[in-house]
């Protein structure tokens, strides 16, 4: 593929692509317009959609009747905390052939289901449940993005058959050879250094832990890790006549790209590495940039749902900011820095262009941004090279090694990777590690990007002015939406979450106080950007294991305690602004106040009738919240005495 599209004819680069990636300014912009076209075409009308023979269509036709599916596995099975899921290419369903995915989840864990197995399973389908918010995707869109529309709650599974998958095996072996012989977190590490972090399942902490330092890069199979195996294949190659090196060079890109998976930041890693090492042993010299867009621009082609991927936009975004910003961005650190610190230049460079190019990214996908990334970087750069070489090494090294002598050298690399986990862990617990702004709209994203571009590349005088502007107006925009006052409702499964915001903090009414219910409380509060809230009521009268998790949600958590309910007539919750106070006992009708906004909060029928038996309505009510559907009398009454409805549907 990558000779194919280098164009090579006799050790010299086909005219049509040489002006595209060693001169041209002008060719470069038309690919960059073919770029954006194609982008835009991906994002709009990119999304992958369910054929004629997906297994979803089966559901569409409104039988409950158990379904018996036989597929092969396309992935190690995942264990969570309710069980276990499995993605599986659909072969035949009640006995007829169909052609789609499905996943698999299955409560009792017993034999892990592994990639390229043939299985049968009987179970209930169904079309897996959409998310409960925009900043709350659910399995509907998680599948969706892998290519499946429904669900399979098994009841009875059975392997059918169990061929050798000498990749699948090897990528296995690895990730367990390594864990077996580091330990879980420091042999997670290293086998994500090899494998990427989507090919090993990391305890959740360890993620945390490197997002938040602003080194989520590290654990993701990207052109960091295979920049440091190029290199060295090309070192161990140099003496070696230039067929030789192309094909040391060659298996190691090969090497990447099996092990790591056709992952989009992999195969845009992988392509632009053979791209400019044929340009480079042609005698050329290749323009990055023009690299970078034939790549992007030829991946769309072939696959333009990449454009949502979020592997895709960083990998593209961060490696336009090497391309374009990085070099321009040393020469001005080497100007302005003492000369004693001017080595400091490239080191500082490299990250702060990444970051600058993928900051609207963070923002618009996680609403937040590390802090102290830069000095994150600077201080782990020195361990991840040689941590990324040694675990190569030692995952090669497994293959011919005597295990006595694998576990003499893993020693010096588990304990650097250790070092590696202490610091991230270290730089992850600074105060303010991770800047929550909350997920700004997407037109507040876009001119975000406005106004850092003229300053990430060459721009005339007035346009950077115009950015200058430009850039406290989005970011009064932005702040303008947090500090309002509103009522944010989340309701799933018949478990309901109600945020109330004033003036940048919060607080927070739940149902339900299982530990799903804290997760979801605290993806909802960083989707909105709240470290931390004021109080929190917790309205469920069964005592809950996750009472750890939701203390460090709030400042104050009130729950019922040794029978007594979390807040009883007469009692009120309050900080600046925020306020909730029991109406009546029975049923649990409560009023919130945020600021000037009084909302009546009924969660189930009960608290309507208690409500109007006791008539205890309140005067002035800007609106009522219901977490059920009313009946037409009990609405039209609602309307005459408790202002707008919201009802949870």
């Amino acid at each position: 593929m990558v000779s194919g599209i280098s164009g090579l004819e006799g050790g010299t680069l086909a005219p049509a692509w040489r002006i595209l990636l060693t001169r041209s300014w002008p060719v470069c912009s038309i690919a960059l317009m073919l770029f954006l076209l194609l982008l835009l075409r991906g994002l709009i009308w990119g999304a992958p959609q369910p054929g004629g023979q997906d297994p979803s269509a089966v559901i569409r036709s409104g039988s409950r009747e158990p379904r018996v599916l036989v597929g092969r596995v396309l992935a190690d099975a995942r264990q969570f905390d309710p069980g276990c899921s499995v993605l599986l290419q659909v072969q035949r369903l009640d006995g007829q052939r169909r052609h789609g995915r499905t996943e698999l989840q299955w409560r009792q864990c017993g034999v892990l289901l592994q990639q390229g197995w043939r299985v049968r399973a009987v179970g209930d389908l169904t079309p897996p449940a959409p998310g409960a918010h925009p900043f709350l995707p659910g399995a509907a869109e998680r599948l969706a993005s892998r290519g499946s529309w429904s669900q399979l709650r098994v009841s009875e599974l059975e392997v059918l058959e169990r061929p050798w998958t000498p990749l699948a095996d090897a990528r296995r072996s690895i990730a367990q050879q390594m864990q077996r012989l580091a330990g879980l977190e420091r042999g997670g590490l290293l086998a994500a250094l090899v494998l990427g972090g989507a090919q090993v399942q990391l305890p959740d902490s360890l993620r945390q832990s490197f997002r938040v330092a602003g080194l989520s890069h590290a654990l993701a199979a990207s052109g960091f890790h295979l920049s440091v195996l190029l290199g060295a294949a090309l070192s161990i190659g140099r003496l070696l006549p230039r067929l030789g090196r192309l094909a040391v060079a060659a298996l190691a890109l090969a090497g990447f790209l099996l092990l790591a998976g056709p992952q989009p930041s992999v195969v845009r890693a992988v392509l632009m590495g053979g791209i400019a090492l044929m340009i480079r042993e042609s005698g050329e010299r290749s323009r990055g940039f023009g690299v970078l867009l034939l790549t992007l621009n030829g991946m769309l082609l072939l696959h333009p749902a990449w454009a949502r991927s979020l592997g895709f936009q960083l990998s593209a975004a961060a490696t336009a900011g090497l391309m374009l910003t990085a070099p321009r961005l040393e020469q001005a650190l080497v100007r302005r820095l003492p000369r004693r610190c001017r080595w400091l230049a490239p080191a500082l460079s490299v990250p702060l262009a990444a970051m600058a190019w993928t900051l609207p990214l963070q923002l618009l996908h996680f609403g937040s941004t590390p802090l102290y990334a830069l000095p994150a970087n600077l201080l782990a750069a020195p361990l991840l090279a040689p941590l990324t070489l040694s675990a190569i090494a030692l995952a090669l090294g497994g293959l011919v090694l005597p295990p006595g002598l694998l576990t003499l050298l893993c020693w010096p690399v588990q304990q650097l990777a250790g070092a590696l986990i202490v610091l991230v862990s270290w730089i992850s617990n600074w105060p303010a590690a991770q800047v929550l702004t909350g997920r700004p709209q997407l037109w507040l994203v876009l001119l975000l990007a406005a106004a850092l571009l003229p300053w990430l590349m060459p721009a005339p005088k007035r346009v950077r002015l115009a950015a200058v502007l430009l850039l406290p107006v989005v970011v009064g925009l932005h702040a303008g939406m947090q500090l309002a006052d509103g009522l944010v409702s989340v309701h799933r499964h018949g478990r309901h979450w109600l945020l109330a915001r004033h003036r940048g903090r919060a607080a927070l009414v739940v149902s339900h106080a299982d530990k799903s219910s804290c997760r979801m409380a605290r993806r909802l509060m960083d989707g909105y950007g709240h470290q931390r809230l004021d109080w929190l009521l917790l309205l469920d009268p069964v005592p809950s294991a996750g009472v750890s998790c939701w203390q460090g949600l709030a400042r104050h958590v009130s729950a019922m305690q040794q029978g007594q309910p979390a807040l009883a007539p007469g009692q009120r919750l309050i900080s600046s602004g925020l306020s909730v106070e029991l109406l009546a006992h029975r049923g649990e009708p409560l009023l919130l106040r945020i600021g000037r906004q009084r909302w009546q909060v009924l969660l189930r029928p009960q608290s309507l009738w208690s409500l109007h038996n006791a008539d205890v309505l309140s005067s002035g009510i800007t609106g009522t919240w219901l977490g059920f559907r009313p009946s037409s009398q009990q609405r039209r009454w609602l309307m005459a005495h408790g202002g707008s409805l919201r009802v949870a549907d």
